[in-house]
């Protein structure tokens, strides 16, 4: 077997042309197929985050029939006394935060926006003081301030203020149903302006103080929806039927963030198995390339085999050290795509690679604003890497034994 080594690499010097083209077939597949599983997987754990910090939280505490008419968004389905619950979670060290969502239409005034019209849209609004406790929409001011208790003023998405040509000092007009049936104006100064990394939030963001909602639409202290934010290591569904627990059958349900974002998980999963798609045309694609390198390395050196043969070393012994040589060319071209793999899965996670210009006109259905960045998956590239060495060993197999077949005359005249 040692001799059958030494033969192996010793041809791998010899001939360090074909060595070479076909250990860079090798790393480019495997590069490729690392820096692209760290992309899609950056993207998938970007989504889900941003999910959580700008739209769902960790979990959500609302009327129990809320849920089944929330696009409606129902002022009656309310919670009564939020700040009783948020005393509650407050004394288990648990970040909550009241908000009341509703629908209505946003009018603009030809004196700012140079031309009147309506648009429907979704409104939070937030307490001011504990919002940011649980959402992290705090460093995401551009231009203005944040929002004061009680005044009347909305702070935008910068894309939605983009669309309609919105700037800060600019007055709108919100109509919306109140807690009731009746219909309310609410004249309402843009004090900020927000870019928030969710792009579907941004396209839409509305919020106002929770206190001028409550008066306006005659709320009488209660809320749509308390939010809550757990530790990033918390067992979810557990903290949903603990916090259940605590609210003793007040005809209130708590949702943990998977169940609000079913859809959006739904639709992950399916991006998931067209990615694996990919992935896997990917490896396709390096495999055929090593296959081809490698058929033709074996095909070239039949007069070698057959010269081999008469000198009387055996078939078994041949086979082996071709396949040795060929996983010795694995080795080289593996190690090499993993170190460029790993170069590339620097830059995209440190960098990333901006399609702001793309996301900005097109909704991807995921929640990342522009710049997508990669994820380091160990596990990827230990596959990647056993994978060119395998690979490149069992492309080997099949010629020689084809070659093998051949008689040694035969072997020998071969051009």
């Amino acid at each position: 077997m040692k001799f059958l080594i030494s033969l192996a690499f010793k041809n791998l010097t010899r001939y360090k042309r074909r060595t070479i083209i076909t250990a860079s077939a090798i790393a480019f597949g495997l590069m490729m197929y690392i820096f692209i599983d760290s992309m899609l997987m950056g993207a998938e754990y970007e989504s889900v985050r941003n999910l959580k910090w700008y739209e769902t939280a960790s979990a959500r505490i609302l009327n129990e029939e809320y849920w089944a008419n929330r696009f409606q968004k129902p002022l009656d389905l309310s919670i009564a006394d939020p700040d009783k619950i948020l005393n509650k979670l407050e004394a288990e060290k648990i970040a909550a935060t009241k908000r009341i969502s509703f629908g209505g239409d946003l009018i603009l005034n030809k004196e700012d926006f140079g031309e009147e019209g309506n648009l429907p849209v979704s409104v939070f609004a937030i307490d001011t003081e504990k919002d940011f406790d649980v959402f992290e929409f705090g460093d995401t001011l551009v231009d203005g301030r944040f929002l004061e208790p009680g005044e009347d003023a909305v702070v935008m998405g910068s894309w939605m203020a983009e669309d309609i040509g919105a700037e800060v000092g600019y007055w709108i007009t919100i109509v919306a149903r109140g807690n009731g049936g009746f219909y309310e104006a609410m004249d309402l100064e843009i004090v900020g302006i927000l870019n928030c990394p969710n792009p579907n939030v941004n396209r839409t963001l509305l919020m106002m103080p929770f206190e001028t909602a409550n008066d306006y639409l005659a709320m009488d202290g209660a809320a749509t929806e308390i939010n809550i934010k757990l530790p990033a290591n918390a067992d979810v569904d557990a903290e949903v039927v603990r916090i259940q627990n605590m609210l003793n059958g007040d005809g209130l349900t708590v949702m943990g963030w998977e169940t609000m974002a079913k859809d959006f998980l739904a639709l992950a999963e399916a991006k998931r198995g067209g990615t694996g798609m990919i992935l896997f045309l990917i490896f396709i694609i390096a495999a055929v390339g090593i296959s081809n390198t490698m058929l033709m390395a074996i095909f070239e050196r039949t007069r070698e085999l057959g010269m081999m043969r008469s000198l009387g070393m055996a078939d078994s012994k041949i086979r082996i050290a071709f396949m040795i040589e060929a996983a010795g060319i694995g080795i080289v071209g593996s190690l090499i795509g993993l170190v460029l793999g790993m170069g590339a899965d620097f830059f995209i996670v440190e960098k990333g690679i901006d399609f702001t210009s793309i996301m900005r006109d097109m909704d991807m259905g995921y929640r990342i604003q522009g710049v997508f960045r990669g994820e380091w998956n160990p596990g990827t590239m230990v596959k990647a890497f056993i994978a060119g060495i395998v690979i490149s060993s069992l492309v080997a197999y099949f010629p020689t034994k084809r070659a093998l077949k051949m008689d040694i005359p035969s072997c020998l005249r071969h051009q």
